[in-house]
């Protein structure tokens, strides 16, 4: 078992794994959810290591946004950060964020992961 575990580990430092917890002005919700959602769809299209940039709200409280970002690993990280519609988003949306905070997660069970992500197809 220790073995199986040290795998997983080595796993979960290729992958990069985080979630980002965001606060909006209310007055700018919507404007800020139309570039996030352009933000993530171009992200998810156009880079091969962007596995998910998932944007979601909160239910009762639609300012509270939260990120399911996934990257193939810390380089495609590193790229996406570079990329035109990054840049667009961040420069567009920084007077519309009240609060901001990335939390870097790993995976419990990458082999359970990667189902999820085939039963998507």
């Amino acid at each position: 078992m220790i073995f199986s575990h040290h795998k997983s580990s080595a796993q979960q430092k290729e992958m990069m794994v985080r979630i980002s917890e965001i606060e909006i002005f209310p007055a700018d919700l919507e404007e800020y959810s139309a570039i996030l959602k352009a933000e993530a769809a171009a992200s998810v299209k156009l880079e091969p290591g962007v596995l998910s940039i998932f944007p979601m709200y909160q239910k009762h409280n639609p300012t509270q946004i939260r990120i399911l970002e996934i990257y193939a690993n810390r380089e495609a990280y590193e790229s996406h950060l570079k990329t035109p519609h990054f840049q667009h988003y961040k420069t567009s949306t920084l007077k519309m964020v009240k609060s901001l905070k990335l939390i870097d997660m790993n995976a419990l069970d990458s082999q359970t992961m990667q189902e999820i992500f085939r039963k998507l197809k």
